[in-house]
């Protein structure tokens, strides 16, 4: 079946935003007067949870003498967490992986559509695209699936299989773009050939069934998909 469509992860696919999400958890713990601190090794196990307010809870459960702040509370941490880490991409402070600009906009010459399937807040996805993309929104990405949208996050497939519905498209013929683990996962149980370009927080992680792992999408050549590898 031809390629007609490609579906892109977010953090750590598009750009590296994952320090940024970091140093923006600190910061919010820091101005709401909590002793707490992630440090990148803290950081690189916790990303084994999907979704920011999951993450702090995550950590909560399993950390000795972390009381536990409340569903409330952890709620306004994770608002103004994506609050900061708006205003540091904004300010042009994460620019795309390599390849990714020059992908999409050959995939569009070629009558490819685009898409989005995430699991991170649509925020923190509007002010990544208006900072990286900012002639060529609004309809650059249709559908954009976030983490607003679905019950279950990555690993579970239903971000993916939202972007195959609204797309009206099989996974035959779509392609995945993925950095984690959790992302393939949830990807193949989509049913989605997935090209997979490790981060700086995954690039240990292992990528068994991907369709091929890339150091970034420099290497990545559509015309050689144009057929689904599925």
């Amino acid at each position: 079946m031809a390629l007609r469509a490609l579906i892109f992860d977010v953090d750590g696919t598009l750009a590296e935003t994952e320090e940024i999400h970091r140093l923006a958890f600190n910061r919010a713990f820091a101005e709401d007067g909590l002793p707490w601190h992630w440090d990148v090794e803290r950081y690189r196990d916790l990303l084994a949870v999907t979704g920011g307010r999951e993450r702090i809870r995550h950590f909560v459960a399993m950390t000795p003498g972390v009381v536990d702040p409340g569903d409330d509370r952890i709620a306004r941490l994770h608002q103004r967490k994506n609050a900061l880490y708006g205003e540091t991409v904004r300010a042009g402070a994460c620019p795309l992986r390599p390849g990714v600009a020059d992908l999409v906009r050959a995939a569009r010459a070629a009558g490819l559509r685009l898409a989005i399937a995430t699991t991170t807040s649509r925020s923190n996805v509007e002010a990544l695209l208006a900072a990286t993309f900012p002639d060529e929104l609004p309809d650059l990405f249709d559908p954009i699936v976030c983490g607003e949208d679905v019950a279950a996050k990555k690993p579970h497939p239903e971000a993916y299989l939202q972007a195959l519905a609204r797309l009206g498209l099989p996974p035959a013929a779509c392609l995945a773009f993925e950095d984690s683990k959790n992302g393939l996962a949830a990807a193949r149980a989509a049913g989605l050939a997935t090209i997979v370009t490790p981060g700086l927080y995954t690039a240990g992680e292992r990528f068994d069934g991907a369709a091929a792992v890339l150091p970034d999408l420099t290497a990545f050549d559509l015309a050689s998909h144009g057929r689904s590898t599925e």
